[in-house]
Parts: structure tokens; sequence; C-alpha cells
């Protein structure tokens, strides 16, 4: 991806100044299109281009064209440049240079999506602006037979110049205000794939809007009656894109089964002890594992990834069950409760890296151990012997598994342990756990499972051959405690468990600059080590999702 700012300007030379310095910390080099502007704005154009520091190319335009006609012509000279985005901002001062960053991290994530603002209104938005979007927003879901396209009209978009300039050749687009929502609609009977984040909008007293209310409207009007009438032979292909769109990512199925079932396997382990449990256990596996079609499903060709992988790492070939894979699962779930309620002695669990958890504590501050849902994380308290003081915070998402959380809170757990269930992580969320850290404790995050609110929020990385999309929270989250960092794997074994725990790193904590890549490499770190383990465990990974589906927002059309 090699992406640049996309300004056009038509009169608009008092804020550009302002406008271009607000955007120089992004680095970025700039195409302003110059939109037929006159003489004084020209003049400032010159100025503020000679006192900026910036890469800037000018692109002069004869005669107005409108913004359509400049942002078309901005397309073309920024792809004979070489550059394969094109990050439109508005001249006039409108938007929150802080959120452009927030743009061009979301398309590096999704080069090919039309990623663009949804935005949050101030108290400065006229009225009548606010009432002719609702009527856009109404006829643009008429056209699409989608809620997609959350937002037609804001001038905060990074876009692909290759799908947008095809379109271009292939339909004439309006070139003044009709053209950001037309585009968008276009670009998606074409089948683009948009995403969307809050900006904000401010509308300066002095702004210079170039609106006309009779013309544009007209235009506008006409615009949207072309598009319903092309909507129409379309209406086959956008009822399949709806029916698409109603898959779900992974991220957001929700667990099976109750409270009361848990409580059920829990009183047969009580009553019968473990043989009892298994009597149980296997009736109820089947039963899930029958029924359960797309668990199964992903379970065998997660398998089959992992043989694959085995015999090209020159690993011995193991008979891989996808069945054996489930009933793991059970008694996985069967430990958990073991050790919560003290019932696995600290002998049947293995520390052989005991020494880099004694040294860390031994400073005084706490950590972040990263987890993965391989093995059975929860384990590790039976090791709590050796380290009385420790105290773990493990984060859980509660949208994922409700019920469990609900009983895990209700039987109480032994041990310094708390757990603390999230929807998503948050500012408020970050302080909290860092004045734990500070006091010594551990936070517990699993980088594994993507967060149920923001599947899109995620890093794509090599996983057991094939590209995966790995959540970048917990890696953003351990840079800001700005704390050393853990790996911690606990895998069953003949003699019981055995627990590893790895240094990672003495900081996680992202330069502004090199975010991006920076996340991907220690994502891609995270991904050699999971899949380490996955390779000599491989019935233990209990992440029972295509875990190699892309990432969607409500809307999208789903990866196939």
């Amino acid at each position: 991806m090699k992406p640049c700012l996309l300004i056009p300007c038509y009169n608009h030379g008092k804020p550009l100044s302002t406008t271009l310095k607000a955007l120089a910390y992004l680095d970025l080099p700039i195409l302003l299109v110059d939109d037929g502007s006159d003489d004084e704005t020209k003049a400032l154009i010159r100025q503020a281009i000679l006192s900026s520091k910036q890469q800037i190319e000018l692109v002069t335009l004869p005669q107005n064209l409108g913004k359509g006609g400049a942002v078309i012509a901005g397309f073309h000279r920024a792809q004979d440049l070489g550059y394969t985005h094109a990050l439109q901002v508005d001249a006039d001062g409108q938007h929150d240079p802080k959120d452009v960053q927030t743009l061009l991290e979301l398309a590096q994530q999704n080069p090919n999506s039309l990623v663009s603002g949804q935005p949050v209104y101030d108290e400065s938005a006229p009225k009548s602006r606010l009432y002719g979007r609702y009527v856009t927003h109404f006829w643009v879901l008429v056209e699409t037979w989608s809620r997609s396209i959350k937002d037609s009209m804001c001038g905060l978009r990074a876009y692909p110049l290759d799908p947008c300039l095809k379109l271009c050749e292939k339909k004439p687009l309006g070139l003044r205000m009709d053209f950001d929502v037309e585009i968008m609609v276009r670009l998606y009977w074409e089948g683009l794939d948009f995403k969307f984040f809050p900006t904000r909008v401010h509308y300066p007293e002095d702004g210079l809007s170039h609106f006309d209310a009779f013309k544009d409207n007209v235009r506008i009007s006409w615009m949207h009656t072309r598009l319903f009438f092309g909507m129409l032979p379309r209406i086959p292909r956008l009822l399949r894109y709806r029916r698409r769109n109603k898959r779900s990512h992974w991220s957001s199925t929700k667990e099976r089964g109750s409270a009361l079932g848990i409580r059920i396997l829990l009183l047969s382990y009580r009553l019968l002890g473990r043989r009892g449990f298994s009597l149980l256990a296997y009736p109820v596996v089947g039963y899930f594992y029958l029924t359960g079609t797309r668990a199964r499903r992903a379970s065998k060709e997660y398998l089959q990834r992992v043989a694959m992988q085995r015999q090209l790492s020159g690993i011995a070939p193991q008979k891989l069950s996808s069945f054996r894979q489930f009933i793991n699962f059970a008694y996985s779930a069967l430990d958990k409760f073991a050790v919560w309620v003290g019932d696995i002695p600290p002998e049947r669990v293995e520390f052989p890296d005991v020494g880099v958890l004694k040294k860390q504590m031994a400073t005084g501050r706490g950590g972040v151990l990263i987890g993965s849902h391989l093995g059975n994380f929860e384990i590790a308290q039976a090791a709590s012997h050796v380290a009385p003081e420790l105290k773990l915070n493990i984060l859980t998402f509660t949208e994922h598994a409700q019920s469990f959380n609900q009983f895990v809170e209700n039987i109480g757990c032994k041990g310094n342990v708390e757990l603390i269930q999230i929807s998503e992580l948050g500012i408020d969320t970050a302080m909290m756990l860092q004045e734990r850290v500070d006091r010594g404790e551990y936070v517990v995050i699993m980088a594994d499972r993507t967060a149920p609110g923001t599947p899109e929020r995620t890093l794509k990385t090599p996983f057991l051959g094939e590209q995966a999309h790995f959540p970048q929270g917990a890696f953003i989250l351990a840079g800001l405690l700005d704390c050393p960092v853990f790996l911690v794997f606990c895998v069953a074994d003949q003699q019981g468990y055995t627990l590893h725990w790895e240094h990672f790193a003495n900081t996680l904590k992202l330069a502004r600059k090199e975010r991006h890549e920076q996340l991907h490499q220690i994502a891609n770190r995270y991904a050699q080590r999971l899949e380490y383990y996955c390779l000599r465990y491989p019935e233990q990974w209990f992440n029972f999702y295509d875990f190699w589906a892309a990432p969607q927002q409500d809307g999208e059309t789903p990866h196939e």
C-alpha cells in the first residue's frame, strides 16, 4: 500500500494553510487539487505550499469542475505517481486532523475496502444539512437494499484507486455535490467492501459553502432517479448480497449450552468423580459434535492444516481426531472447575520456567500475560504455591461466554484470581489495569480471539500455512501498560500439565510513526509461538471457528 493525501480546494485559501499544518504529523505526500480557484486563492495556495515542509504536488484545473471532478482528477494523478490509495481530506478544516490517523490505519488494515468517516456533529452543524442527510440515507438504503453504507456524504475517505478508476472509466459519475453519494452506491454495486468509523465534524463560523440550494438539489434528485432505475435490474444480485451479509463473522458467535448444563456436568464430577464425568461427557459432547456443523467443520479444517504443516516441518505424523478435540475441550472445562475449587494438586503441574516468573516478581512490578485458547491457562493457578503472592486479573469478553462467566462468578474462585468481564477494551479499562500492574499484579488476556464488538481490528499474519487475522487489542493494551510481557501456554500431558512461561518483551510500547509495522511484527512473533504449540499439541487448541475467515462489520460481504 502506498497512500497519499488528496485535498480538493476551491476558493478555500484561508483555511488551507491551517489544514496543511494540522496534517503534517502524518508525514504523507499530498496531492492538492486547485479546482479553478480565483486569483486570490491561487496566491494563498502558492504561499501555503512555499511555507510548508511537506511533499506537496499541485494539480491545477483550468476551470471549476466541482468536488467530484477535482477528486477524479486527483485519482488519475495519484495513480500516475504510483500511489495505491488516496486519503481525501476537505480543505475547509471541518474534520478533526487526528482522525486522519485512524483513517490511515483502517485503510492499511483493509486495503481492499473504501474507508469513510461517519460524522459526529456538534452544535455548529446547520439543521438543513442534517435533515438533508436523512433524506439521502433513505434513498441510499433503497438503492442498495442494505445498511452497509452508514454514511454516504462524509468528505473524509480513503479510496482504493484501482476499483475507483475502473468505475470512472465504466460509468461517468456526477462531478459536483452528487459525487460523494453516487461513487459509494456504484462501488457497492461492484462488490466493494466498506469500513466506517466515527469522526468529529465542526462547521467554522466563517466557513465557505459551495452548495447551491437549487442547482445541487436538482443534480442530487436526478442522481437518485438514475440510481433507483439502475437498482431495479440489480435486485437479484442485491438480494444475494443481503443473504450473504446475514452470515456473521465467527467472533460474534454466541456460546451454546446453558449455566444449568454446566452445573449438571460439574455435579456429575462431584458425585461420580472423573470416571462418572466421562460417562456423561461422551454423550453430551457427541450431541454438540453432531449438531454443531460449523464448529465440527472448522475443527476438521484446522486439523488438516496442522497435519500438512507437521509434514512440512518434519514432525512425526499423528492421527488427529476432530471428536477427540471436542472431548479434550470438555476435560479442559472440567479441569478449570477443578482448579477453581482446589481439586488439582500442585504436583500435577510442572513449571520449568518458574525462574522467569520469580525474576520479574523480584522487581515489585507486575506485567501482562498473553495467553491463548490452547491448553488450559487457568491451571497456572495450581502452581501458585511457588509464588503465593501472585495476583492474576483475567480479562474475559462477556459476549463470548455469558453462561460460563456467570457460573464462575457463582462458584467463586480460590486463589488470587479475579475475572474481569469486559465488552471492549477502552481507556477506562486500561487505566484500571495500569494501577494493578503498578502494584505488582498481572493482567491476563487471550490474543487469539477477536473482540465481538470490533472484529475488524485485526492484524493479518501467517499462521499454519495461510494468512489469519489476529486481534490487535491484546498487543495495544500491553503497549499502553508499558510493562514486561510474557507468553503463557499450559498444556496437558500424561503426567498432568506443563506450564510454559516465556519472556516475550520488556515492553510493547509503540512508536507513533512505526505503530502499524510494529504491531505486525508483534503479531507475527505471537503467531509463530502459537503455531509451535499447535503443531505439538494440535487437539488442545480450542478455537472451533473458521479462524482464517476475514473479519467483517455489519453489512459487509463476508469471506467465502
